[in-house]
């Protein structure tokens, strides 16, 4: 076999591990949601568990990655893609490490009903899991397009995030007694906006890894 068939080999193998990871965050983000909705604390819990899992991941493939550069030693568009993914496992590792923040907070909330701080909320969750999904299809599919189209649809979680911060003010003001829920949902809007974040860069280097070029606006 030629070094080049090697190479290829090497590089769909962890073309495969990164979407497993993905697949993995993806899946605690909708276990997360529904346990957001059914009040199911159990596999809020499950969440926090399996992001050790997530954790494995990113350390096998970031040893995937350092063994083809210095094996293989890769260059131009070749070593774009190993270094994007060595990057792009650090953002969805991020995604299931507040995946995991978000439900130890919905453990503590007990179960309180989260529309009634800010109706806001359920959307910028919907947004923020589809922002999550199209990122990840983008750099699977060496999708430049779309990717551009993820990034423009941050404003949109940027947006829902400042009503929410709005209406737990106005809540703030006007009623007593439940300051630290109001912080800990807050909190879930932040981790949210984070997510969002996070989904950009790897749309940020799935530009990266077809032009060479990346913005100066990656969020660590």
């Amino acid at each position: 076999m030629t070094p080049r068939k090697i190479y290829d080999q090497e590089l769909a193998l962890l073309r495969d591990s990164l979407e497993d990871m993905a697949n993995m965050v993806e899946a605690s983000l909708n276990n997360l949601f529904f346990a957001i909705e059914n009040k199911d604390n159990e596999l809020a819990k499950q969440i926090i568990k399996d992001d050790h899992n997530i954790n494995n991941m990113e350390r096998s493939i970031e040893s995937q990655c350092l063994s083809l550069i210095t094996k293989q030693q890769p260059i131009a568009g070749d070593l774009r893609i190993v270094s994007s993914i060595l990057k792009v496992v650090t953002d969805v590792e991020r995604i299931g490490d507040h995946a995991s923040d978000i439900a130890e907070l919905i453990l503590r909330l007990n179960n309180a009903q989260l529309e009634t701080y800010s109706a806001h909320l359920q959307p910028m969750i919907t947004a923020t899991k589809e922002m999550v999904h199209d990122a990840v299809s983008a750099f699977i599919n060496r999708d430049r397009d779309h990717s551009a189209e993820v990034i423009e649809s941050d404003d949109v979680v940027d947006e829902l995030f400042n009503k929410v911060k709005t209406d737990i003010a106005n809540r703030l003001r006007t009623e007593n007694g439940d300051v630290d829920e109001c912080i800990d949902v807050l909190m879930i809007a932040k981790y949210l906006e984070r997510i969002g974040d996070h989904a950009v860069n790897i749309c940020e280097w799935e530009i990266f890894k077809e032009t060479g070029s990346i913005e100066n606006t990656l969020v660590y």
